[in-house]
């Protein structure tokens, strides 16, 4: 069962590097100014990005599951 949870983990960790490098990859001036657009963000807006992103991760996660 623990092999079964790393192997899972491992993969969805790969997946996530990848997802998160095809912007830099294909259009870095846009990930660039879209990273400096963040730095400019309220903490309360990052906070607020943040939770939604999770919440639409564990609704997928449900989902697919």
């Amino acid at each position: 069962f623990v092999d079964a949870l790393l192997e899972s983990l491992f993969i969805a960790s790969a997946l996530m590097l990848v997802i998160e490098g095809i912007t830099p990859f294909l259009s870095p001036s846009v990930f660039r100014k879209a990273l400096i657009q963040m730095a400019t963000m309220k903490d309360q807006h990052l906070r607020g990005i943040g939770f939604f992103s999770m919440c639409l991760g564990v609704l997928i996660l449900y989902w697919v599951h």
